[in-house]
């Protein structure tokens, strides 16, 4: 059995959504304002603030609440272990079509 962070099934989870996986696709331009991060979406606040939560959860953002806006931010490095996770397994793809190749030149 493969070995992976244990918060990456967390973190799958919290990308699945098309909410939160644009939110995340924001994020990665910098910090932005609650209010600014759910004006795309037709969503009421409590809505909105759940799937934050859960983005906060996975651990894939932090927020600062300064005075009455709270800003949120892609946590660092939020995303390692997800491009670890997938180079790891395409690594070991390409190790196997290396493998599948060898033997099919060997059989001709």
């Amino acid at each position: 059995m493969a070995t992976y962070e244990p918060n990456l099934p967390r973190i799958f989870g919290a990308l699945s959504d098309p909410t939160r996986l644009a939110v995340v696709e924001r994020l990665v331009k910098g910090p932005a304002s609650v209010s600014e991060l759910s004006e795309p979406f037709d969503l009421a606040r409590p809505s909105f603030l759940k799937h934050l939560r859960v983005l906060e959860e996975a651990e894939l953002v932090t927020s600062v609440k300064l005075g009455r806006v709270r800003t949120v931010s892609l946590a660092p490095d939020a995303l390692g272990w997800v491009e670890s996770w997938v180079h790891e397994h395409r690594r070991a793809l390409e190790g196997n079509l290396d493998r599948l190749a060898t033997f099919l030149n060997q059989e001709q």
